[in-house]
């Protein structure tokens, strides 16, 4: 059952975000809420999800139990305002970040953290 209206991926247990995590390369996930400051970052992800093939993107509902591994990972530790946004590269934990992020700011984590190294 997507606890959220996006056209993203939702991922809904620890297990499944485990194995997203470990299939892909580059993983940026949202965890969020249907609230004023997670709806643009989702608006972001979808309009990048579109021409970053290199990157797989989702979300998870805030409120989920098992987005505990999001909400006590220690990258978020100090975190106040949601949404949570992880990003993931090689099967760790490489950005974080907090509340509302424009285009500008997503897209310059994505170009620093999953950038192709020639």
């Amino acid at each position: 059952m997507k606890l959220l209206q996006t056209n993203l991926q939702e991922i809904e247990t620890a297990s499944e975000l485990k194995k997203m995590i470990e299939e892909n390369e580059n993983v940026m996930v949202c965890c969020g809420r249907m609230g004023p400051m997670c709806m643009p970052v989702y608006d972001v992800m979808e309009e990048l999800e579109e021409e970053r093939s290199n990157i797989k993107f989702a979300v998870m509902a805030f409120d989920n139990p098992e987005a505990a591994v999001i909400r006590n990972a220690p990258e978020c530790s100090g975190f106040m305002g949601l949404p949570f946004t992880m990003y993931y590269k090689g099967g760790k934990v490489a950005h974080a970040t907090s509340s509302i992020q424009n285009m500008q700011q997503v897209s310059a984590i994505l170009d620093e953290q999953f950038a192709e190294k020639v």
